[in-house]
């Protein structure tokens, strides 16, 4: 059966941009951070793959939730973009992309703009070994070095990026690259909330990573359709180990119709979810997803 990339969005863990429609202030901006609460929880990857769909929540969700648990900036849990061309695979270049995207959106929403530049550079070098280039064009790092300070203006040149660089996978239907690329994202977003809870407990990031017990079981999905290839055989062992700890989280979805608001054309969700994770679990992940990460940016 023919392979259909329905909808990616490689690092939407940056792409708050999209909500913004220009780089100025007032009204537009005021829009834009409006439209922000819907987009946290409507923004999914979707990828099709023979036949199948597999639908991973988006990063972004997790990202917006760390700047809010109050959080400092802590360039340290970041990868390196000195080590990007050591990357030499397209295996290990793809999930790199991933975690590199990651840590792009991250310095990028806490306004780190030479560290931005640094790894906006790494996923533009990944970019054009993959043949990405398209999504980099020449004058996009001077104009994103211009913009050094004006977070708005670097989010919106990150957002151009990727929707070149997501139209040009779906396009050339290159599924294998953008499940890799999201496998990349997700296990370092994952780390981020990880580290939060190790230093300062908080219950909406428990919630989260307790949520990610769902999305790892398609991940895992996703990623064994290419598991013939001998590359991806210990990144699914690793991943697996992750479930036999995961499989111990209790999460349990509880579906309410929305209630809506005509007067006032609003909608409120009234679902709600059950998780029960314990401290040791959450040290037990933490501990795996670290062990995945490493094998994966060595």
């Amino acid at each position: 059966m023919k392979k259909h990339l329905l909808y990616l969005i490689p690092l939407r863990f940056i792409s708050v941009c999209l909500v913004i429609s220009s780089c100025g202030g007032g009204a537009e901006e005021e829009n834009a951070e409006k439209k922000m609460d819907t987009m946290i929880d409507s923004s999914n990857v979707t990828i099709g793959v023979g036949g199948k769909v597999f639908i991973i929540p988006s990063p972004i969700q997790t990202a917006i939730l760390i700047q809010k648990s109050g959080a400092q900036y802590d360039k340290v849990m970041l990868n390196s973009p000195d080590k990007v061309n050591s990357y030499s695979t397209r295996f290990q270049k793809c999930l790199n992309l991933g975690i590199y995207g990651a840590d792009l959106g991250y310095t990028t929403l806490y306004d780190q703009s030479q560290d931005a530049l640094m790894y906006f550079k790494a996923t533009n070098t990944l970019a054009n070994d993959l043949g990405l280039s398209n999504a980099f064009d020449k004058s996009l790092i001077e104009r994103f070095q211009k913009n050094i300070g004006k977070k708005d203006s670097i989010l919106v040149l990150v957002s151009s990026a990727y929707r070149a660089s997501n139209d040009f996978l779906k396009n050339n239907e290159r599924n294998e690259e953008a499940a890799l690329i999201v496998a990349g994202g997700w296990i370092e977003t994952l780390q981020f909330a990880i580290n939060i809870m190790r230093s300062k407990s908080n219950e909406d990031v428990k919630r989260r990573i307790a949520e990610q017990k769902s999305t790892l079981n398609n991940l895992i999905a996703l990623i064994s359709t290419y598991q013939g290839k001998e590359e991806y055989a210990e990144l699914l062992v690793k991943l697996n180990d992750l479930k036999s700890e995961y499989d111990k989280v209790e999460y349990k979805y509880i579906y309410s119709q929305p209630v809506t608001d005509e007067v006032n054309k609003s909608t409120t969700i009234t679902s709600k979810s059950e998780i029960t994770i314990s401290p040791e679990n959450i040290q037990i992940i933490g501990d795996k997803i670290s062990a995945i990460r490493s094998l994966i940016i060595a």
